[in-house]
């Protein structure tokens, strides 16, 4: 009783009442002869892993005698020789040890407190040591760990912390300070309601980290070590962060220890006679006299000086300045040298128009950037014979031919990411190179997002999207699992437009190598590896520091890893990342690119002043925003981009004579011409190994690609099959039908034939229902993939996955063989990703589907009898219509369209995602109208049993029909209206 009332006392708040339930449930269990083990049962549930001082004092307090908390400081006496921290934490993990074996089942980690002269443990540290030597001891599920530390403050602490065994963490300091800042009046909220905006912001941002990594539950993140560490040696590793990569060495515990020591003397010796302000940091923007950024505002100043003079002298005073010994601290390669060898005659160096051709742009949206910086770009590469790269958002089909006496505004490389914005046969035909986006760049594991304020009707009607509606394009390719589904991709690719090459996109992290070598596999033409470091103003801070690793090492990992399986020689390599000078490119050749990506330093050379504004639609420059207003600043021109990609040219071509070399491609794979610059005297760096990176290669190994590329697929069921019967109906416009035996193997048909219609029509594609071909059999994989208007499939019998992958206009209907003795209704017919990043047509199947149907959908009708899970996930745009059962998740993401589920169990809201998206009866005239329209349509296509018992019970049928209508398209076409009637007013004003 006594027990009862302490944790009683009112007011009850969450931690306080999961005391009452777990007392209770003891209680109760003592009572009860049956429970065998009842102390095994206690758990104390939190709802997030962020506890305030006051849920730990509770904690801390716990009376309840199976439930008790130990504290153990993490302290050391940092004055003392370094390495008296290996003890330190040898005997932290003694002590939590047997504090475990004594019953206690809560052990708190502090750094609160500490006796005098002694320096806080790093709390990670502290952490990991526990929670290692627990694991040998085999206690580590007999206990939690929770870590109250003033360290705690960006969302990464949190993550590392969870992420190395912490159950829950006290980020007091932060805690205050938030308090604090009520108290000055400088946030206006009550201190409760601020910290539990805090509290709020970093369980999200926790919960953001988790989703890049896969991970649904913070139970399977706890403790899965899911990073590589960057400048720890192995002696660290072992002891603390086992299992951890840690690829090229660094700083010990001396090296920690000191740092910490350094911490200490700056709070404590001598003491502050008065209150004084912290360093502003400067780690993520730059700050004067604080941390060294390659980018700053003496640098930007004196490019872009050097591009809009065409002044060769400010050129290489900005590559000094970025290659400076102090300023190439910032990346690995800054700590490379070049070995000294017999140099050449520049004259006998490969020329400045021919490297030119090996550079290229990176993917930056149309919609990111304004459409003059996005046009200058792709004039200004196209000049010079190099690749701009249209990013993921599609691009205007007004820029792919040429007018007389106009350059050309068409970028050579159309990019192919998660969300399929704006893909349709039209854009892949134009282009040379196709871009599977696997990796986000400056973001591995997220997905690109344009906020709604800046999609405007232009980039909408591009994109294939709704105006105001934000665009997510999702962190997976949901038609990618696999490194067969990635070959599928590709094969469907090379059958559209066998004159482009295809690339993969992948980002710089430990197995990229294996990835790599998969990529080359499944037929690739190029892989990009891009670094950590690259991306635009509009990258979460959470992404800027701690996603994906420097390029330096994601290349070497991936010209090892190509070269020693004999791959090497079958696929181009290219890096991009924050290049900046010709020394950048030359060390990315020597480690074996023979491709160059620049992103950023063109973007600075158009204009931009790193601002960091690219999310707010305000950029000040006229780069980055859409804006009308504040586009009329954009002074940009090709001339800027022409001259500073020469004067790395030229710069290139010095490095080549200095180190004795006549083309880029005698420099391809070359690391034997690199060394540690052991000038560099950095306490933090210069115990870096970096062997791992310069392994020598087999002599006989090729270090380059020799394959002509882009090399078209073999066996193509379109150019056999199709094409021969249907080319004089495509020149002539006039109708024609064909039957065809279709098998399983038989994949990706119909994709030549509607890139074929694409290069002559363009999207509009042919008339409606000119050509039909039926089918009998079982399709393979991507049947109807990109199918063009006026292009009619129907198949009798069966297919695989990716059915009207990309749809663009055309018809398809499938449904069950005429012998088949099966109900349709109760059988799936088709497989998975049907219509993923369709963009128009129509998809009638007489059966169930498998899951993720729809995904992406932006424009395309469907009527289906059945899915999986996941359906309609990230939808945008079209119409879709389930005449039966749903898995889980459905509309997850969804921000457009409309789906009409027949939900005559009434259990339809069990299964969906509702945090996008409203459910409502059906009974607006219009969506009656529109729904029965689809439902006939479908039964006049397939013949369909269940459609007709609907359409024949209507009044019935009618009431089970659920509408999901997505939050934000209501909004936008609210929005809509009210412009469309402000519009309507001012032209009768006018008149």
């Amino acid at each position: 009783k006594q027990l009862f009332a302490q944790v009683t006392n009112p007011p009850i708040d969450p931690i306080r009442e999961e005391l009452v339930m777990s007392l209770m449930t003891y209680i109760g269990n003592q009572s009860n002869t049956l429970v065998e083990t009842p102390r095994h049962a206690h758990l104390l549930k939190l709802r997030h892993p962020v506890l305030t001082d006051d849920d730990l004092r509770r904690l801390r307090d716990s009376r309840i005698p199976s439930f008790q908390a130990e504290q153990l400081s993490i302290g050391f006496y940092s004055g003392e020789e370094g390495r008296a921290i290996i003890p330190t934490l040898v005997q932290l993990g003694k002590k939590a040890e047997a504090c475990v074996k004594n019953g206690k089942s809560v052990l708190i980690l502090s750094d609160r407190e500490l006796l005098p002269g002694q320096a806080p443990l790093p709390a990670l540290l502290a952490c990991a040591a526990v929670n290692q030597h627990l694991i040998r001891a085999g206690l580590r599920t007999s206990a939690g760990i929770v870590v109250e530390t003033g360290e705690a403050r960006e969302i990464m602490h949190y993550a590392l912390l969870l992420g190395y065994g912490a159950t829950a963490i006290n980020p007091y300091l932060a805690l205050e300070t938030v308090t604090d800042l009520v108290s000055r009046g400088e946030v206006n909220q009550a201190t409760t309601a601020a910290i539990e905006n805090y509290v709020k912001a970093v369980c999200r941002g926790i919960l953001k980290v988790m989703s890049k990594m896969g991970i649904s539950t913070l139970r399977s993140y706890r403790g899965a070590q899911v990073f590589e560490a960057v400048g720890l040696n192995q002696e660290v590793i072992d002891l603390v962060f086992c299992g951890t990569a840690s690829r090229i060495g660094g700083i010990g515990f001396e090296d920690i220890a000191m740092e910490a020591h350094q911490r200490y003397l700056q709070a404590f010796k001598p003491a502050p006679v008065a209150p004084q302000l912290l360093e502003a940091g400067g780690n993520y923007r730059y700050r004067k006299e604080s941390e060294a950024h390659l980018w700053t505002p003496e640098t930007i100043t004196l490019l872009q000086q050097a591009v809009r003079e065409n002044n060769s002298e400010k050129y290489r005073n900005y590559a000094t300045l970025i290659n400076r010994r102090e300023h190439s601290l910032c990346t690995l390669r800054g700590l490379f040298r070049f070995k000294k060898l017999p140099s050449l005659p520049i004259t006998e160096v490969e020329s400045v128009t021919s490297i030119l051709k090996r550079f290229v742009s990176g993917a930056m949206s149309f919609g990111s950037l304004s459409p003059e910086a996005h046009e200058t770009i792709a004039m200004a590469m196209n000049k010079i014979g190099a690749k701009s790269n249209c990013g993921e958002g599609g691009e205007d089909p007004a820029r792919y031919k040429t007018l007389p006496g106009q350059d050309s505004r068409c970028s050579a490389i159309k990019q192919i990411a998660s969300g399929r914005f704006g893909v349709t046969a039209e854009y892949l035909v134009n282009a040379q190179e196709l871009q599977i986006k696997l990796a986000q760049g400056a973001k591995p594991g997220e997905g690109g997002q344009l906020p709604g304020h800046k999609v405007n009707r232009e980039i909408a009607r591009i994109r294939h999207a709704t105006p105001g509606v934000t665009l997510i394009s999702p962190p997976p390719h949901h038609d990618i699992y696999s490194i067969e589904d990635l070959a599928q991709l590709i094969f469907d690719l090379k059958n559209i437009n066998p004159a482009a090459r295809v690339s993969v996109k992948l980002v710089s992290e430990i197995g990229v190598g294996t990835v790599a070598a998969g990529v080359a596999k499944a037929d690739a033409d190029m892989v990009l590896i891009s670094g950590h470091d690259g991306g635009t103003g509009a990258s979460p801070l959470t992404s800027i520091k701690h996603a994906g690793l420097p390029w330096e090492l994601g290349l070497a990992e991936t010209q090892q890893t190509l070269a020693f399986n004999n791959l090497r020689d079958r696929i181009r390599v290219q890096v991009d990342g924050q290049l900046k000078t010709g020394r950048d490119v030359i060390i990315a050749a020597l480690l074996g690119a023979e491709e160059f990506g620049f992103a950023t330093t063109i973007l600075v050379a158009i204009g931009c002043v790193m601002m960091r504004k690219c999310h707010s639609n305000s950029c000040p420059v006229g780069v980055a925003t859409q804006d009308p207003e504040l586009r009329k600043f954009f002074r940009g021109k090709p001339e800027h981009i022409i001259n500073f990609l020469t004067f790395i040219a030229e710069e290139v071509r010095g490095y080549l004579a200095q180190l004795g070399l006549r083309s880029l491609d005698e420099a391809v794979g070359r690391n034997d011409l690199l060394e540690t610059d052991d000038a560099i005297d950095f306490w933090k760096t210069r115990n870096l190994d970096f062997s791992k990176i310069f392994v020598p290669l087999p002599a006989d190994a090729p270090r380059c690609c020799q394959t002509v590329s882009p090399r078209p697929p073999p066996c193509i069921y379109d150019q056999e099959h199709l094409l021969p019967n249907l080319q004089d109906a495509i020149e002539h416009k006039v109708p024609a039908e064909l039957h065809r035996k279709i098998r399983n193997i038989d994949r990706s048909v119909g994709s030549r034939l509607s890139g074929f219609i694409a290069e002559k029509y363009g999207h509009a594609g042919v008339p409606e229902n000119l050509i039909q071909v039926t089918f009998s059999g079982c399709a393979g994989q991507s049947f109807g993939a990109f199918l063009a208007h006026g292009i009619t499939f129907v198949l009798e019998g069966e297919a695989n996955d990716y059915v009207g992958k990309g749809l663009g206009g055309g018809r398809i209907v499938i449904r069950p063989d005429a012998n088949a003795k099966y109900k349709a209704d109760a059988n799936i017919i088709a497989g998975n990703v049907l219509l993923y990043g369709a963009t128009g047509g129509s998809l009638y199947v007489n059966g169930q589907v498998g899951e993720r149907f729809a995904v992406r959908n932006s424009g395309a009708t469907a009527v289906i009898e059945g899915a999986g899970d996941h359906c309609c996930e990230y939808m945008t745009g079209g119409r879709v219509v389930v005449l039966g059962e749903t898995g889980v998740n459905f509309g997850a993401g969804m921000s457009g369209g409309i789906a009409f589920v027949y939900d005559w169990n009434g259990d339809f809201d069990l299964k969906c995602n509702l945090s996008m998206i409203d459910l409502e009866p059906v009974v607006q005239p219009d969506d009656v109208t529109e729904l029965r329209t689809l439902i006939e349509a479908h039964q006049r296509f397939t013949d369909s049993p269940r459609a007709a018992a609907i359409l024949a019970d209507w009044e019935n049928a009618l009431p089970c029909f659920v509408k999901v209508f997505p939050v934000e398209y209501r909004k936008a076409l609210g929005r809509m209206t009210k412009d469309d009637e402000e519009a309507v007013n001012r032209e009768m004003e006018n008149n």
